[in-house]
């Protein structure tokens, strides 16, 4: 173990007396350079893992009555630090920050609360690492200096002194970067290093979006040299040595707009009443090779960006949109995962290599399920050589489905949106995305494809990427359980929980006013799924072993995945100390930073939503709608409309009466009627307010308002009078 983990084991220690540096030295029988100790401890210090008191001592922060945890700053410039341990998050006054911004990571001195009953106070005592280095926003210049106005409310402006305008107007949308970090009473120094457009052009709002988490929206000059040499055709000397399945019939099946395909699926009923699936994914290892500019860009990116009008890629549309793509009628380089499947959903053989195919049809969603639901006689004639196919794809996708589930899968049942804009970049159109029987078979077919390939490599025990979802934390099983007890319902067995049990608790309510909010509130009481060189299994599908193998267009991990695999064909499973030890450490290195890639492209993606179907309701206020209940906070409850648009009737517009918020049953109750606002519950609503730029809708209740317009009526009486 190494003397750093050593200090961290001692310090977090309940027995632990604080040590000055000569009794740890005695104590952990260090006999090293003293010189080397000290910096330890200060790179521990540096990190919020000790403290150093006044008399020399160095002590866990909770023994100096400090914590460490991450800054969320409000509107109205107080903020909460929300600890890295269980604790509860901890109250900061806008006075006590002390330079810090949302999202850093701070040390605070915690502070008895000066109110009776109020969480606890603290103040900012260290900035252990910045959030921010970037920020973007809207320039505002003056006679000698300009500030902008952050697109992010929880960043205040930032100043930018004339000699670091850079070109900059007055409306343009532009990135700063902060040369000076806030102080008391002083706001950040930043220089304009980029000038996005005006702020009222089209698609500037969905790309300072992207900038504003900083995904990179250009490819540097080194890449996009490299990738002049690669051809745009496949050609004959790439094919040497992969087995030649241009016979088979392959077809991808794909959402319309889709132009990266990277997954393509054969299959055939066998004699023996067997399936034999075949599962045939991009050979993007072969254009993306190891080390280049082209690779590091890649690892960096992290994952494919879909926005709801553009797609910023992982790679170069060249490769993406072009060579790596599996487009119809053209040879193609592939990986090839052959299952032979039985009538129980178990994979009894499977063979894993590399491959040249030739996709016989580019399928949608749209027509293959209009083919096996609707029966559609123009599609069934126009591509009568796949229906029988398409038939065996559903009976197989179905028997994998009812293995999944019986094994205890959580199935979630979110509705999908889909927002349509116009050439201005306006949402014409918010509607609902539904699932299909033709979406149901390619996810059931990747599931099965990831799981074989995780298992395999496991066994081989080779440096790998693994995509795993750890068990819950019991205190919020805990919680979900008290919510849940208030429906009649319960789960079995909290203390050593089985994913079984809460996708019982989705059937219960499965169809039910409430099956959104249970659905919602069980997946915030999960884990999120991650990357991760050890093989810790994946909760959510109950699966021992999983991986991300089928979408190396669009994700990193896929992409090294495959170059493991290639390498291991090539060298029959073996691999050299040397290569296997560097191979580790990089499947350390990028599944930490296409965990981080993933969740700033979620937030943007999200972000993006939001901001469209505020844009969109804009023209609808002042519209009745009839919507559900999907939360329920001390500040009002959320409701969400047949579309999946949000928004927020705050309890300052119920107006009949003083309601109180019951945490553990996740409800408003009225002081005198006692009447309830539960999760679930159906309501009538009007949009009153969509302000685009805190992304946020406000409604009020239909009988709130007509209480309010009876009330006005007398005023205007009386006021007449």
């Amino acid at each position: 173990m190494e003397i750093k983990e050593l200090i961290i084991n001692l310090v977090e220690d309940y027995s632990y007396k604080p040590m000055m540096l000569k009794e740890l030295s005695e104590y952990l029988e260090y006999n090293g350079d003293k010189e080397l100790l000290l910096a330890l401890l200060e790179e521990l210090e540096e990190e919020g893992k000790v403290v150093k008191t006044g008399k020399g001592k160095y002590v866990r922060p909770e023994m100096a009555n400090m914590l460490t945890g991450i800054l969320q700053l409000n509107e109205r410039g107080f903020g909460f630090v929300i600890p890295e341990t269980d604790k509860e998050d901890v109250f900061v006054p806008a006075d006590y920050l002390n330079g810090a911004m949302n999202g850093d990571k701070v040390l605070v001195k915690l502070k008895q609360s000066k109110i009776v009953g109020k969480s606890s106070q603290a103040e900012v005592f260290k900035i252990l690492s910045r959030a921010n280095t970037k920020v973007v926003g809207t320039f505002e210049g003056k006679k000698n200096f300009g500030f902008i106005i952050s697109d992010n409310k929880r960043i205040g402006d930032v100043y930018i002194p004339q000699n670091m305008i850079n070109g900059a107007v007055t409306g343009d949308k532009v990135v700063v970067e902060l040369v000076e970090w806030p102080e008391k009473n002083r706001s950040a120094v930043g220089k304009i290093i980029e000038i996005l457009g005006r702020k009222w052009d089209p698609g500037i709002d969905i790309l300072s979006i992207a900038k504003s988490y900083a995904i990179e929206t250009e490819f540097p000059p080194e890449v996009l040299e490299e990738i002049k040499i690669i051809s745009e055709k496949v050609q004959e000397q790439d094919m040497q040595g992969r087995n030649d399945l241009r016979h088979l019939r392959i077809v991808t099946i794909d959402g319309e707009d889709a132009k990266d395909l990277d997954d393509a699926i054969s299959i055939e009923k066998l004699s023996n009443g067997n399936y034999f699936l075949g599962v045939h994914i991009a050979d993007v290892s072969h254009y993306v090779r190891e080390g280049n500019p082209l690779d590091d860009c890649a690892a960096s990116r992290g994952t494919s960006v879909y926005l709801v009008d553009r797609v910023i890629p992982m790679l170069p549309p060249k490769l993406s949109n072009g060579i790596c793509s599996l487009n119809a009628g053209v040879d193609r380089l592939a990986f090839t995962v052959m299952m032979e499947i039985n009538n129980q959903g178990n994979v009894i053989n499977h063979e894993i290599y590399k491959s040249v195919i030739n996709i016989a049809e580019r399928m949608t969603y749209k027509d293959v399920t209009k083919i096996l639901e609707d029966e559609d006689e123009e599609l069934i004639k126009r591509y009568e050589n796949h229906i029988g196919d398409f038939k065996i794809m559903r009976e197989l996708s179905e028997i994998l489905r009812e293995k999944r589930i019986a094994r205890g899968s959580i199935d979630f049942d979110f509705p999908e949106v889909k927002i349509i804009l116009n050439e201005k970049g306006k949402p014409i159109e918010v509607k609902r995305y539904e699932i299909t029987v033709s979406n149901k078979i390619i996810e059931e077919f990747m599931l099965v494809c990831n799981e074989t390939v995780a298992e395999k490599i496991f066994w081989l025990n080779m440096p790998f990427i693994y995509r795993i979802h750890e068990n819950p934390d019991a205190e919020k099983i805990e919680v979900l359980d008290e919510f849940l007890h208030g429906l009649g319902l319960s789960i079995k067995g909290k203390n050593s929980i089985h994913p079984r049990t809460l996708q019982e608790v989705l059937d219960k309510v499965k169809g039910k006013d409430e099956e959104t909010a249970v659905s919602t509130l069980m997946l915030r009481s999960l884990q999120q799924a991650k990357y991760s060189h050890k093989n810790d299994g994946h909760f959510g599908l109950a699966a021992k072993y999983y991986c991300h193998f089928t979408s190396p267009i669009r994700r990193y991990p896929d992409l090294f995945i495959h170059r493991v695999i290639g390498e291991l064909i090539k060298n029959n499973y073996a691999l050299s100390e040397k290569r296997y030890k560097i191979l580790m450490s990089s499947s350390v290195e990028s599944a930490r930073i296409s965990s981080e890639k993933e969740r700033f492209a979620e937030k943007a993606e999200r972000e993006v939503e939001d901001l469209k179907k505020v844009e969109f309701m804009a023209n609808r206020v002042g519209e009745d709608f009839e919507a559900t209940i999907s939360s329920v906070t001390n500040f009002g409850f959320f409701v969400a409309l047949d579309n999946t648009v949000e928004g927020l009737v705050h309890v300052d517009n119920l107006q009949d009466d003083y309601y109180v918020y019951e945490a553990q049953k996740h409800c408003l109750i009225g002081e005198k009627s006692k009447k309830i606002f539960k999760i679930g519950q159906k309501v009538k609503v009007r949009l009153v307010k969509a302000d685009k730029d805190a992304r946020r809708l406000d409604f009020m209740l239909e009988d709130s308002i007509n209480s309010n317009e009876v009330v006005n009526k007398r005023f205007k009486k009386m006021k007449k009078k």
